[in-house]
């Protein structure tokens, strides 16, 4: 039976630094120095890292009043994160509270007002390649305790990430991979700000990507997900589809799949079925828990076995590869047949 193996690295978790600059226009009115924030976090392409974050983005009220807007704060060359538009620490040390996101659009709506606090109708990028991290940081200062020393502005990830490897000990055959899914998990949600939870809709989708050329496995498991990088997918509960009770998926349970050809090592195609030279969805199902911060690595082992035909593809359900070949042997008995032979040399015998 095939195998899926689940790793879970810890959630990654980096620090900002709320820091001060002078600025004596500023004191002459009576207010702290300008607000500006720092950071070692960066972003690539999906992941947020600690390499190049460059821009945040930030609201901040004085009690229940909005003291600013949701503002961009970009990374200068001294390391700090300052918008165009200066706000200043207030000079009487009243409390300011913060809430800062990236990136600017990260797929829903989002509102930092006095009344609300959400991110509504967040949907991930259906192409997995434009998929990005969504992190979020709550933070609260004062003049006086974080205008020189800095407010620490701690940022948490909110999505789940998702990679799959793959891997087969069998040499009878080889396998080709030429694209990853990641079928019908809760696709839609609103976030809260102050909670940091998820509200989730019942919207779901299929995520995947295909490309030209193939992932030969082997018996070192190797990564399948293209160049599109990890998917960034709601935290949820996921309920598994049911291959034998629901094959054309009805419910849409979720699952995983990778577009996957077959042959055997003397060259004939095994999967798809009929042989054709091509790749189909080979699938299994997937019932974890995700969630936010955490990245979740599947490490599918075809030694034994394929999954099964993709719920949206013909005779959804059915097993990619049925059991091993065997033989029942049976060994006739021996029939004893017998004849009498002359042993006389004067005349031919005839056999």
């Amino acid at each position: 039976m095939k195998k899926i193996s689940l790793f879970i690295s810890a959630a990654l978790v980096a620090s900002l630094a709320l820091a001060s600059c002078s600025d004596d226009d500023a004191l002459n009115e009576n207010h702290g120095a300008a607000i500006s924030f720092r950071s070692s976090m960066g972003t690539r392409a999906v992941e947020t890292t600690n390499s190049n974050l460059t821009s945040i983005n930030v609201a901040a009220f004085l009690g229940d009043a909005q003291y600013f807007n949701i503002l961009p704060f970009n990374k200068g060359n001294d390391g700090y994160f300052t918008s165009s538009t200066t706000y200043n620490w207030p000079g009487d040390n009243s409390t300011l509270t913060f809430y800062a996101f990236s990136p600017a659009a990260p797929g829903g709506t989002v509102k930092l007002t006095s009344e609300e606090k959400t991110m509504t109708a967040f949907s991930p990028a259906s192409d997995i390649a434009n998929q990005v991290d969504f992190i979020t940081a709550n933070a609260t200062g004062t003049k006086d305790e974080n205008e020189a020393t800095g407010v620490p502005l701690k940022f948490d990830h909110r999505l789940a990430q998702i990679t799959v490897l793959a891997k087969t000990d069998n040499t009878a055959y080889t396998y080709k991979v030429t694209g990853i899914r990641v079928g019908q998990p809760v696709s839609t949600a609103d976030f809260n700000f102050t909670t940091n939870e998820w509200t989730l809709a019942t919207d779901k989708a299929i995520y995947d990507e295909t490309y030209t050329t193939p992932v030969v496995l082997g018996s070192e498991p190797a990564s399948v997900m293209g160049e599109g990088g990890n998917l960034m997918l709601i935290p949820q509960q996921l309920t598994a589809w049911s291959p034998t009770t629901d094959a054309a998926n009805a419910s849409k349970g979720a699952y995983l799949a990778i577009k996957l050809q077959i042959n055997t090592v003397a060259g004939a195609q095994v999967y798809p079925f009929p042989s054709e030279a091509n790749c189909e969805w080979a699938a299994i199902p997937i019932n974890d828990n995700w969630e936010a911060g955490k990245r979740y690595v599947y490490t599918l082992d075809l030694t034994h076995g394929a999954g099964y035909v993709d719920p949206n593809d013909p005779d959804p359900g059915k097993p990619v590869l049925g059991g091993p070949i065997k033989f029942t042997v049976q060994v006739t008995d021996w029939v004893n047949s017998s004849s009498d032979l002359s042993m006389d040399t004067g005349s031919e015998q005839s056999i």
